[in-house]
């Protein structure tokens, strides 16, 4: 049984026997874990990378913010975890071993051409269908380079990407895989589908009921938070779906 932190610290955060400094302690870090957000977040009671670096909570964009940013943007693309906007449409990281997991928690083992299946089934909106589509034509796409040939490059046509985007990334339909520096401001995210960067987890999650896949996650989760209540495990993976619940295949 792992160690939880004091209740001083913010609930959530985990001692973990090493401190993280390389790519490869961090990859080490998720996998132990099984998914951990990429800073803290009030509300959200689960383990960051950036705790797990400085040992403390954050309070200015420092040194440890630049390294585990860096790693935000290279470890999808390297294959070395997953990372998208997921618990509450935040920076999550989920390791390639849970991966199949997640998706099968939120009945998204879809593959690559899919979309069309997933908006009849009303999974995904019209916009969210749109990014769908070009990702599965155009393969991986930076966002400015997704917006425009989505046709969103008003004001307005930026607000629906943004929101489509955020669809997609929560039902873990798309992956962070890197960035691309498309203008002289901070380098734009690089968005690649699921089922296209990870076929291997989609093909897992399709062999993996939801029931199941939320008692390995909810095992994980207690693995190192011991004492979380019930309360605590619907937050986060919502109630035990019903009997028979079953992935799309």
């Amino acid at each position: 049984m792992k160690k939880p932190l004091s209740s001083k610290l913010r609930p959530g955060e985990v001692h973990y026997p090493k401190r993280v400094v390389t790519a490869a302690d961090a990859t080490r870090f998720i996998d132990a874990v099984g998914y951990c957000l990429l800073f803290p977040i009030n509300g959200l009671p689960l383990p960051s990378l950036y705790f797990a670096c400085a040992r403390r909570e954050p309070t200015s964009w420092d040194r440890y913010c630049l390294l585990i940013w860096k790693w935000k943007d290279e470890f999808g693309r390297k294959r070395r975890a997953f990372y998208s906007k997921y618990f509450k449409g935040r920076g999550t990281f989920i390791s390639l071993g849970l991966l199949p997991h997640f998706l099968a928690l939120e009945s998204s083992a879809y593959g690559r051409d899919d979309y069309d299946r997933a908006y009849a089934a009303g999974r995904i909106t019209a916009d969210a269908r749109t990014l769908w589509e070009a990702l599965a034509t155009h393969g991986p796409l930076a966002t400015l380079e997704l917006r425009h040939g989505c046709k969103f490059d008003s004001t307005a046509g930026n607000r629906r990407f943004k929101k489509a985007i955020l669809r997609l990334s929560r039902l873990l339909l798309v992956v962070h895989s890197g960035a691309e520096q498309e203008t002289d401001s901070w380098a734009s995210n690089r968005f690649e589908l699921t089922a296209s960067a990870f076929p291997a987890a989609v093909a897992a999650a399709q062999k993996i009921n939801a029931a199941e896949a939320r008692r390995v996650l909810t095992a994980k989760y207690l693995e190192w938070h011991p004492n979380a209540d019930s309360s605590t495990i619907v937050r986060l993976f919502g109630r035990p779906p019903l009997a028979g619940s079953s992935p799309p295949s």
